[in-house]
């Protein structure tokens, strides 16, 4: 049995293809934020490869949210070790 969804690491840089023209018209602040979106896409193609979605973009947006997950999380480790540091000081 072929497979019905072309393979995913060139389907992935097709579709960050077709945002070219939305990233040209960003900010070149924004363009950096673009490009660390799509470099978490780059980052999560072996999962994306696995989840065989048709729509490559969610995949897209799912790594993207899964980096800011991860974000969130180290930035709560470190405030809560800042609390705990300035209870200790008290």
């Amino acid at each position: 049995m072929g497979r019905t969804l072309p393979p995913f690491r060139p389907a992935l840089e097709c579709e960050i293809e077709t945002w070219k023209e939305f990233r040209r018209g960003l900010r070149p602040e924004d363009k950096r934020h673009f490009d660390s979106i799509m470099e978490s896409a780059r980052k999560h193609a072996d999962a994306g490869s696995l989840a065989a979605r048709p729509l490559i973009s969610e995949v897209i947006f799912f790594s993207c949210l899964l980096e800011q997950q991860k974000q969130i999380r180290k930035q709560l480790e470190i405030i809560t070790q800042l609390q705990e540091k300035v209870e200790h000081n008290d």
